[in-house]
């Protein structure tokens, strides 16, 4: 049943001609001695993910122009009122008292403004704010990411518009979990920014200070989606997180290292690294455990501040962990790393080329086990 709606996304959006549109209008599905309830429960189900894996490959293959992070924030409320989530947005003016200057150092250089979007899942049997244990998904949201001062190459330029497939991600679970009404809480926290250059941008060198109060040098501003990650996990675990699953296309490094087949999970918990892996195998989603040894954490050590934004060309993508396991101290977290698994350069028999809505069945899943465990436990 998923496959049939994740089958029917076409990324020709804006196209004008020659547009083949594609919708079902009869679905049978026949089990021979299936039980009724359990059938019915099960199409709906897969109604309720395929269309939010589409929900994010949508907002994913947004341009640039029209997904900012306001018009992000606005689907997200969207999303929030139609399925009842709670949803708060925090602009920059509230970021600013909460000590975000991580994150508010990448907005810096865009006339957009920075928006960090929180959204939560309540089951009707538990009194919001007084569990034990919440599930948070930390999304990155680089609307567009030309990489700032340090300026990308023109080359392929126009795909930093799926910069923000973390938060899209996040958003798209946040939909499903929604719906599907799980026993747990969950939260999503998606920071939202635009990553361009101008008088006004952050510059290579200069120190920014963090939600914790821990100082970065940044040496390359296009290793940025790590800076705004820094302050939404200090925030999810502000909000009470006690399990952390954070999602970014965050790394080039982890397309060489792993090419467009298998996702990086990296973390400090390995039990929750496990799941990761459990939940995604399970709804067919490959994730491969990437290590995270204390000694990577050298290579990220500054000079003038606590840390630096990047640790040079070895293990890009275990440095860049590395720099969100600072922030990640005191919580159960793991890191997917999707840069290499988000964008599909070639249709598939099942899929369209574009965004592939990688991990948001994973992240469903997680939800799901998490539920029958603690409902067994």
């Amino acid at each position: 049943m998923q496959g049939a709606f994740i089958g029917l996304f076409e990324p020709d959006k804006y196209r004008t001609i020659e547009k083949e549109k594609k919708e079902i209008e009869r679905l049978v599905v026949v089990i021979e001695g299936a039980d009724q309830d359990a059938l019915t429960h099960g199409v709906d189900h897969g109604q309720v993910v395929g269309e939010s894996v589409n929900f994010a490959r949508d907002l994913a293959n947004e341009p640039g122009a029209y997904m900012t992070p306001t018009n992000m924030a606005d689907r997200a409320r969207d999303v929030a009122n139609e399925f009842g989530l709670s949803i708060d947005v925090l602009d920059e003016a509230r970021m600013e008292q909460e000590g975000m200057g991580s994150l508010l150092s990448v907005s810096r250089g865009s006339d957009e403004p920075a928006r960090l979007i929180v959204m939560k899942y309540t089951p009707g049997n538990v009194r919001e704010g007084s569990e034990d244990e919440l599930l948070a998904f930390v999304g990155k949201g680089i609307t567009f990411d030309s990489g700032g001062i340090s300026l990308k190459p023109g080359e392929n330029m126009e795909l930093m518009k799926y910069d923000m497939t973390g938060g899209a991600t996040v958003m798209g679970a946040m939909r499903a979990i929604a719906q599907l009404k799980p026993s747990i809480p969950v939260l999503g926290v998606v920071p939202c920014a635009e990553n361009l250059p101008s008088g006004k941008a952050t510059k290579p060198g200069d120190v920014v200070r963090a939600m914790t109060g821990k100082t970065i040098e940044v040496i390359n501003t296009d290793a940025e989606g790590r800076l705004i990650l820094a302050d939404a996990i200090a925030y999810a675990k502000k909000l009470g997180a006690t399990r952390i699953v954070d999602m970014a296309t965050l790394t080039g490094a982890v397309s060489i290292a792993l090419g467009d087949v298998n996702a990086a999970v990296l973390g400090t918990d390995q039990a929750l690294i496990d799941e990761v892996i459990a939940a995604g195998k399970e709804v067919g989603e490959k994730f491969w455990q990437l290590p995270l040894d204390k000694e990577y954490s050298r290579q990220i050590k500054s000079d003038i501040a606590d840390i630096k934004n990047v640790g040079g060309s070895k293990a890009g993508t275990i440095t860049a962990a590395a720099f969100l396991k600072e922030f990640a101290d005191g919580v159960s977290w793991a890191h997917l790393d999707i840069a290499g698994t988000a964008w599909g350069d070639e249709a598939k028999p099942y899929r369209s080329k574009g965004p592939t809505g990688v991990a948001v069945r994973t992240l469903i899943n997680i939800v799901k086990r998490a539920a029958h465990s603690s409902k067994h436990s």
